[in-house]
């Protein structure tokens, strides 16, 4: 996500935050009774006691993102665009997600890859919309991906009787899917900068020409709507973000990355969020909650005493991430608000990137996390993870990947050029290796060098471990080791 950009809103929003959370403030300072108890709520949970294990684990080449020559690394040659003025420039690009069929595995659209990506002007935070590159099947060179250009015009957000999209001051992240009629179906991030970091899943049909044969051409969208904003009882809605003290109170609310996934007929859309009220809110209680620690009682009691008395005791009370799921309708409205697939509380408040698909009779999530925002001793602010846990069905309970959840590892300078996030599975028609896509860069931290596809490389999975293969550095962006 954009780190410059709440960053700035943050500062802006620092004095009015502080007039809403009053004597909010003051409770942190008043004692109160607590009572160890032990709720999982139903769900999986993403454990202290297995987080501690990863500064140790993550020493290991198995899971180690593979280092880069930065003298080969070219940004998007295509990845051009306008500024405010109207003048041509070139684009920072940055999360992506394939166009993807049911099973996840990469579709083939008249004989192209399809990428939709984030992309904006290298100086301006805010700019960020969605944008779509597609490259012929067969072909490999990161010169070889072509510009479609904004899947939305500005005026798209003005759709009649939707009181969400009308906020709209950025896109954010999320996946697409090729429907058994041959159709694009997007589903995306609504941000809003104006109402507190707001944040809608949204969906749209988008589409697409073929004006020549080795032209794609982006010729609007249809059936633009909000799908879901949070209900406050499973997942944390804007109120209650609000309610709480904002970006005042250290809260960080997430609603976002919506990844759509088919499961027996039934259609759902897997995300990253903030849990509700009515399945292990965040809060000081919860720091008391053996279920969040996992290991044995002695490891709880130790664990609890000794966060309690750390810097991290508020940070861990507001952490409550959580990889949701909801059931869509076959038009792709809201049919059921369902559990988390996982929680992540007192863990971290930000788990991103949901990513679930199913291989070999065995479902497989798949998240990204900052050491920067997690409460683990020994996990620093320049870690970066991807975390992923295993399945018996799509609801879970899931159970880590490599006996903690650690997947990959990078801990880079975020300033260097070779630095990646927002790591991607690529699930493919055969065999047991996965291919991992991600960026490369920072945006605007270079005048030259922009935020880039970054080489890509395969995951080898089964069972309950992976592996990073060796030597298996792809070229930039490639999604596919199917030909």
């Amino acid at each position: 996500m954009n780190i410059k950009k709440i960053a700035k809103q943050t500062t802006a929003l620092s004095f009015a935050t502080a007039l809403l959370i009053g004597a909010g403030s003051q409770t942190w300072a008043a004692e109160s009774n607590h009572k160890d108890t032990n709720n999982n709520y139903g769900v999986s949970h993403i454990t202290r006691d297995n987080m501690l294990k990863i500064p140790q684990q993550q020493k290991s080449e198995q899971f180690k993102v593979p280092a880069f020559d930065k003298s080969t690394i070219k940004n998007i040659a295509s990845a051009k665009g306008y500024d405010k003025s109207g003048n041509l420039i070139d684009l920072d690009v940055w999360d992506s997600w394939p166009l993807q069929n049911a099973d996840g595995t990469v579709a083939n659209y008249h004989g192209y890859q399809v990428v939709f990506a984030l992309a904006g002007d290298p100086k301006d935070a805010d700019d960020t919309s969605i944008y779509v590159f597609y490259q012929k099947i067969g072909e490999d060179s990161i010169d070889s991906w072509k510009n479609a250009g904004r899947v939305f015009k500005d005026s798209d957000k003005f759709v009649p009787n939707d009181p969400h999209l009308k906020k709209q001051t950025q896109e954010w992240s999320g996946s697409a899917t090729l429907t058994s009629d041959g159709k694009i179906r997007l589903f995306y991030t609504n941000f809003s900068g104006t109402n507190y970091g707001k944040q809608t899943i949204t969906t749209a049909q988008v589409n697409v020409s073929q004006p020549s044969g080795d032209t794609l051409k982006i010729d609007g969208v249809e059936d633009h709507k909000s799908i879901f904003d949070g209900d406050g009882k499973k997942y944390q809605n804007i109120q209650q973000f609000i309610d709480e003290g904002a970006y005042g109170s250290g809260d960080n609310h997430t609603l976002r990355d919506p990844h759509y996934v088919e499961d027996k007929g039934h259609k759902y859309l897997v995300f990253e969020a903030n849990t509700g009220t009515e399945d292990g809110y965040q809060g000081e209680d919860s720091l008391y909650n053996r279920a969040y620690y996992g290991g044995n009682n002695p490891f709880f009691q130790s664990e609890k005493e000794k966060l309690l008395q750390s810097s991290n005791k508020k940070k861990a009370s507001l952490a409550n991430g959580a990889l949701g799921i909801v059931e869509l309708n076959n038009n792709y409205t809201l049919k059921k608000v369902m559990d988390p697939l996982i929680t992540s509380n007192t863990v971290t408040d930000e788990i991103e990137r949901a990513n679930v698909f199913k291989k070999d009779g065995k479902w497989y999530l798949f998240t990204d996390s900052r050491g920067s925002k997690m409460t683990i001793d020994g996990i620093g602010q320049d870690d970066v993870y991807m975390l992923g846990y295993v399945s018996n069905t799509l609801t879970g309970k899931y159970k880590p990947l490599n006996d903690t959840g650690l997947v990959l590892h990078m801990d880079l300078d975020p300033n260097d050029k070779t630095f990646t996030y927002s790591h991607f599975a690529v699930p493919q028609v055969k065999g047991d290796n996965v291919v991992i896509t991600s960026y490369m860069t920072n945006r605007g931290f270079y005048s030259e060098e922009h935020s880039t596809f970054a080489p890509s490389f395969l995951l080898n999975i089964k069972g309950s471990k992976t592996a990073v293969v060796k030597n298996s550095i792809l070229p930039q962006g490639q999604l596919s080791t199917d030909k």
